[in-house]
């Protein structure tokens, strides 16, 4: 779905279902940005067990959003990581991260550590990508 100015909205087959008023993903010119995304079974829409485990899904969740328009992680220019608990969990997003990107380069990327986040969840993750259009 696309608004007159061209910003096409993301709601790819197979991705987790929006629990409000929000959208996974736009498409505005040749960046796409996907909204804040946990660790969430697309199958059955609830949280997967397990730091590493929901951690690791929030990317491929992301991933898997940012993908139908093309774009890669490599593509990512901007992460920002929201975490309940700085000092367990920045140690094992490092990780994670440094596994998905295969050593790097990494993108940007702010983490904050906030008090609470929807469905008592302990991570969640949104990403700019640039995913210049074909013809």
């Amino acid at each position: 779905m696309a608004a007159p100015s061209g910003v096409k909205i993301l709601s790819p087959a197979g991705a987790i279902k929006p629990t409000g008023t929000w959208s996974l993903g736009a498409r505005a010119g040749d960046f796409v940005f996907v909204a804040g995304i946990r660790g969430i079974d697309p199958a059955s829409n609830a949280l997967v067990a397990g730091p590493e485990h929901r951690i690791r899904q929030a990317f491929q969740n992301m991933q898997a959003i940012a993908g139908s328009e093309g774009a890669r992680l490599a593509d990512c220019v901007r992460l920002t990581v929201f975490v309940t608990d700085m000092n367990r969990l920045r140690p094992l997003l490092n990780q994670i991260q440094e596994e998905l990107w295969a050593g790097g380069p990494y993108p940007p990327r702010t983490i904050v550590e906030v008090a609470k986040l929807n469905q008592d969840d302990i991570f969640e993750v949104e990403g700019t990508f640039y995913a210049p259009k074909t013809a």
